[in-house]
């Protein structure tokens, strides 16, 4: 596995945990696994690590649940966002593409934990495409745009992070 000496950083939907990282490695990957469909409520965790030495967080810190005797994952007791899966003796933590800033930097190179792979994976990028949100409802795009709580894809110096009701 190579590490990339790289500044990237990301967090979670409503912004009270912020990660930045110095270097990555490339090993974007979907796992398939019972325990990252469960984890990321998917039918896969799109990942890629970040050495632990590259790694901080700038804003809050993740909770975190042990899911196993060599795992934890992290996730933003706020708004419930999946941020990581650590493996207790590797020294570093695959971070969910998706709560990346640019989640488009990292396109996965292989599919992991395959014997969970749901029947019908394959058959993803041949259904309908409908297009963008605003082509196929602009009044509720719009609605969800002006009252949006989720933090925007960058750091911010200051961001208040609504506290989840209940």
């Amino acid at each position: 596995m190579k590490r990339i000496e790289m500044e990237v950083s990301g967090g979670c939907q409503c912004g009270a945990v912020r990660y930045h990282a110095t270097a990555m490695f490339d090993n974007s990957h979907l796992c398939h696994c019972r325990m990252c469909q469960k984890a990321s409520g998917n039918i896969f965790a799109a990942l890629v690590a970040a050495p632990d030495d590259a790694l901080t967080w700038t804003r809050g810190k993740p909770s975190v649940w042990k899911s196993s005797e060599l795992v934890e994952r992290g996730f933003c007791a706020n708004c419930g966002t999946p941020l990581f899966f650590h493996h207790l003796e590797n020294g570093r933590t695959n971070l969910m593409i998706g709560s990346l800033d640019d989640p488009h930097a990292f396109s996965p190179l292989a599919n992991t934990c395959t014997e969970n792979m749901v029947a019908w994976f394959d058959t993803i990028t041949g259904i309908e495409n409908t297009g963008a949100t605003e082509n196929n409802g602009a009044d509720w795009a719009a609605a969800i745009k002006e009252s949006s709580n989720q933090h925007p894809d960058h750091d911010t110096t200051s961001w208040t992070a609504r506290v989840r009701d209940g």
